[in-house]
């Protein structure tokens, strides 16, 4: 059932992502700290070993050399990260810019107050 919620999380992620054209800090990392429990550090270690091919290798390796890295958790929502931008994308480019700005915004605002005002798990 794990897999099945980081899969949909990474479709989600790589959707969003697509479509603001952002990426695992904004999406992934809450995630993993509020609805799977993970450290932040945890949560932060294994977005980044998420995006290793295109982005970070020298901070996932200073992450995993901590033991901050879900091995399993990261390839998975990696693989659905793939589809997700590419269908994000896709929806990003037909939206009227004002829709795309206030989505981003009312995200942003969501998650900010989330995280200064609740703890996590």
């Amino acid at each position: 059932m794990q897999e099945l919620i980081l899969i949909s999380l990474g479709i989600f992620t790589g959707f969003l992502g697509g479509m603001l054209g952002v990426g695992g800090a904004l999406f992934v990392i809450p995630a993993l700290v509020y609805i799977f429990g993970f450290s932040q550090k945890l949560a932060q270690g294994t977005a980044l070993a998420m995006m290793l091919p295109p982005i970070g290798i020298l901070a996932v390796i200073t992450y995993y050399e901590k033991g901050f890295i879900e091995i399993k958790s990261a390839i998975i929502l990696c693989l659905g990260c793939v589809l997700g931008g590419w269908l994000g994308a896709k929806l990003a480019v037909n939206l009227p810019t004002a829709t795309l700005q206030k989505i981003f915004g009312a995200y942003l605002i969501i998650i900010g107050s989330k995280m200064l005002f609740f703890s996590s798990k």
